[in-house]
């Protein structure tokens, strides 16, 4: 008996059949080739001129020897200086896709994972109806690697045609000294805002060198990945919810599922779980006092080496809070939830170190996991300083 598939010959099987063939919780090439159409609009890019990374270096010594200065943190962590990247937007989503590649897979683990619910009677004892139901099921198990590698490369493709360099979101990355840049963002902004170019540059390497040298201290980066590890865990999926977005899908008009694709949340079946409320809430005792800190640090530095700072500053603060779609989904799926409110408690924070302790209140907000403020402290700074003074129990 012939094994040959007797839908081979079919065009729209096989297109199927490899779509269905991914190796892994998510499909990397169609997240790959999405973000790279998404970042780029489908057309070509032109390669960063050679001249840029000269410039980019330049102002990292400069950013470098700054922070450095400021801080008494360790800029590269390891060993060597920071070297700055230039990349193109199709780069930057294919380069940011790998690095957040971990998290997605766990979040896509998170939804593939059978739920209590999901437990079906023998066979021969399920009706017509149930049957069905496990069918579809399997089938949003099925297509479950296709549609999150769909939303990965939307995700970061958006984020791509926006970002200034790799920390516009505060997520680790992988351990490297290599620091990415997208020139054709930063001179989209330039030419929108009437900003001097250098003073923009200079700025973006002065916000990457701070957030690098505090994301890369090995507490943070821990306690970073492992609250992130731990809420992406913890969605689960709702085989109910892609049949329902699916509706009257009809496979023959690639308008249909460009309709379902849409809606990310529906389509990806994510239920946040009550195990997540705490979580969340530790995600923001962490990140908000590194971006408050950011700020204060940008204000510290920049107002006296980069001549448009004030009105540099409130482009960029206006243009923060207007987040893109790449960035809404992030947020929904990451519980990055940063916005004007959560940059604002921040910023209350370290004033509040700065009025009680001068700058140097600031120095051991970093130096140990001991030393990381807790949710009340954020809000009463004087809490965390009185603390911090106290022996080591």
């Amino acid at each position: 008996m012939s094994e040959q598939n007797p839908f081979g010959n079919l065009p729209m099987f096989g297109d199927i059949a490899r779509l269905l063939s991914s190796q892994g919780p998510v499909n990397w090439d169609v997240a790959r080739q999405l973000a790279g159409w998404v970042a780029t609009d489908g057309q070509d890019e032109p390669n960063v001129e050679p001249l840029e990374r000269m410039r980019f270096e330049e102002l990292l010594r400069v950013a470098e020897l700054r922070v450095a200065d400021a801080t008494g943190l360790e800029t590269a962590p390891g060993a060597g200086l920071l070297r700055g990247a230039p990349v193109t937007r199709r780069d930057w989503a294919s380069r940011t896709l790998t690095a957040y590649g971990p998290l997605l897979e766990r979040l896509a683990r998170a939804l593939a994972a059978p739920s209590p619910d999901d437990e079906q009677p023998p066979e021969g004892e399920r009706t017509e109806e149930e049957a069905a139901a496990g069918l579809l099921g399997d089938l949003g198990r099925m297509m479950s690697p296709v549609l999150l590698g769909v939303q990965a490369g939307s995700m970061v493709g958006h984020l791509a045609r926006r970002a200034f360099g790799q920390y516009d979101l505060p997520l680790p990355r992988p351990v490297s000294n290599e620091l990415l840049m997208v020139p054709a963002n930063l001179d989209a902004f330039v030419e929108q805002w009437s900003i001097p170019a250098e003073d923009l540059r200079l700025w973006v390497c002065l916000r990457e060198v701070t957030l690098h040298a505090v994301l890369r201290r090995p507490h943070v980066d821990t306690r970073l990945r492992a609250l992130l590890d731990e809420y992406v865990g913890a969605f689960s999926f709702d085989p109910g919810a892609l049949e329902s977005s699916l509706g009257d899908f009809d496979p023959s008009d690639p308008s249909g599922l460009s309709a379902v694709l849409a809606s990310p949340e529906a389509l990806l079946g994510m239920l946040r779980t009550p195990a997540q409320e705490p979580v969340l809430r530790g995600i923001e005792t962490l990140v908000v006092p590194i971006a408050g800190y950011v700020d204060h640090l940008l204000d510290t530095i920049g107002s006296s080496l980069i001549g448009s700072y004030g009105r540099l500053t409130e482009a960029l603060r206006r243009r923060r809070v207007e987040e893109s779609d790449g960035e809404r989904f992030v947020n929904r799926i990451l519980g990055l939830e940063l916005g004007r409110a959560q940059y604002e408690r921040g910023q209350a924070f370290v004033r509040g170190v700065v009025e009680r302790a001068g700058e140097d209140g600031l120095r051991p907000l970093w130096g140990s996991e001991r030393d990381l403020p807790t949710a009340a402290e954020l809000d009463a700074p004087g809490l965390w300083l009185a603390r911090i003074e106290l022996p080591d129990q």
